[in-house]
């Protein structure tokens, strides 16, 4: 695991500071601990759709990453297709190496 966003997000998940998942996001955004969340390549556009709906309303910043499911598992040993980061942090950082690495999008809500 060369990539530096990966690696972050390793330390992140050590940390406690991450929810994987469809549940574990939902629960996050809900009880308001979730600072940000990001979408993987290849979720599927309903679970895209809701999530970054859940997201907007609760006025979380989201990012479609070119990260796959795999690549997500092989780094963090767990499969998922949304992630919450739930430190403030973290967040910051994680959205530096984003866009050092040129490897997400912020999703842009329309208004």
């Amino acid at each position: 695991m060369n990539d530096s966003f990966l690696n972050l997000l390793g330390l992140c998940r050590k940390a406690g500071k991450l929810s994987l998942g469809h549940d574990a996001c939902k629960e996050s955004i809900k009880s308001s601990a979730a600072q940000l969340m990001f979408i993987c390549s290849d979720a599927s556009e309903r679970l895209a759709e809701e999530m970054e709906a859940l997201a907007k309303e609760n006025g979380i910043k989201t990012y479609s990453v070119k990260y796959s499911m795999l690549d997500i598992k092989q780094a963090l040993s767990f499969k998922a297709a949304v992630i919450a980061v739930n430190d403030s942090g973290f967040s910051k950082s994680l959205i530096n190496k984003l866009n050092e690495n040129k490897s997400g999008e912020e999703r842009i809500y329309d208004k």
